[in-house]
């Protein structure tokens, strides 16, 4: 590709890019660059929220770039502040450890475990010793790290900051100087810690890496970041029918976004298919359905892609039960209360989301609705609802 079609392809989807004069002259030397992007493995499954900087990654991949997926299972071990009102519990190594052999897994599906360059960051952090902190530490100012806007806030607002926490961006940073980066990628909310490792490259006298930031995507609520702990997520190792179904509740508008952001559909593609939704060639719904076996495809195969699609399909454009549904079984009494046997039969993800979406009006018991969560179900059998896509035969003894 000639720079401009590789900066198209470099900036699809990037919410800020510093800097594209600085990339240029990169990509004039005519090597390789070097690509990092950094994951602390702090739960054990990755969803399709993080799967954004993953695809970027392939993107400079595809380009012939070097990409480095960085662990962090040292940093894990001290906690990212970014976008936290508090101060985060640390992991364990063992932790730690057990998270990132998933990650390795689960990051294979996107990128070609070939071209990836897989590194922790204790291979050089494990080596420093408390004289190496301080002197990593007088790089950079009490002040300067108040400009964090969490920071900030957390100051302001007499909240506690632990000491701890003004140096997670430095060995993220640091990261870059053993890497010897030539770009890192990262969330909107790193920007900063993104930007102390440009800081710190240039003290050391190397080059300092361009920075790409890319968006947070939002959940299937169409409003708030995708989370597991909202409840509106979609996990990258969940069965193909749920991943399917699920996918198949996201809005018209957010629809877009999603197959820009984690599709490997060009933008042309994209475009194409837009054109044909806006002047009514091709039915929006169709367009979902496409996004969601393509989605799914990457993750389970065409095969499995396709079938999920024709359940999905079968149960909700025709108004059938499906016939492979999962079954439970639990005791009369608070096991039978719905926030119970949803969560205890993992038809929900916790307690707490199965009485939001009870709440919300997603439960239905024989295609009767539920908005009690604290009634308990009598002994008989019972055909659970749960949204558009989650369906239990529920057993009471």
């Amino acid at each position: 590709m000639d720079m401009d079609q590789q900066l198209k392809t470099i900036l699809r989807g990037s919410a800020e890019f510093i800097d594209e004069e600085e990339l240029k002259k990169k990509l004039a030397k005519g090597r390789p660059l070097r690509v990092k992007a950094g994951f602390d493995p702090t739960a054990p499954d990755l969803h399709l929220g993080h799967t954004v900087l993953i695809h970027k990654l392939r993107h400079f991949q595809e380009l012939g770039h070097t990409v480095i997926f960085l662990i962090g299972d040292f940093t894990g071990m001290i906690g990212d502040p970014s976008g936290r009102s508090e101060t985060r519990p640390p992991l364990t190594r063992e932790q730690v450890l057990q998270n990132a052999e998933t990650y390795k897994k689960q990051v294979f599906k996107i990128l070609d475990p070939e071209k990836t360059e897989v590194r922790f960051n204790s291979e050089w952090m494990d080596k420093f010793g408390a004289a190496d902190f301080i002197r990593l530490a007088s790089r950079y100012t009490v002040a300067r790290m108040l400009e964090r806007d969490d920071f900030e806030k957390r100051y302001r607002s007499n909240m506690t900051i632990s000491i701890h926490e003004f140096l997670y961006p430095l060995v993220q940073g640091y990261d870059s100087v053993a890497l010897e980066a030539d770009v890192e990628l990262g969330g909107t909310d790193q920007k900063f810690n993104l930007l102390v490792g440009r800081h710190l490259q240039s003290q050391e006298g190397q080059e300092p890496q361009c920075v790409l930031t890319v968006p947070i995507l939002e959940g299937l609520d169409s409003v708030k970041k995708m989370s597991k702990s909202l409840g509106n997520y979609v996990g990258i190792d969940e069965p193909p029918a749920d991943m399917f179904g699920k996918l198949m509740s996201v809005s018209d508008e957010l629809m877009w976004r999603y197959y820009e952001l984690i599709t490997t559909k060009t933008l042309d593609e994209i475009a194409e298919l837009q054109r044909r939704v806006e002047s009514g060639e091709l039915h929006p719904k169709t367009a979902k359905e496409e996004l969601a076996e393509h989605i799914t495809a990457q993750y389970h195969g065409s095969d499995k892609a396709a079938e999920a699609r024709q359940g999905f399909n079968a149960v909700f454009a025709q108004g059938c039960v499906p016939d492979d549904m999962p079954e439970f079984s639990c005791s009369c009494g608070e096991d039978s209360t719905p926030p119970a046997f949803l969560a205890d039969s993992g038809l929900a993800g916790s307690r707490g989301e199965a009485k939001r979406l009870i709440k919300q009006g997603a439960l239905s018991l024989d295609g009767e609705k539920l908005d009690d969560p604290n009634t308990p179900l009598t002994a008989g059998e019972y055909v659970v609802r749960l949204g558009k896509k989650r369906f239990l035969r529920l057993i009471v003894r």
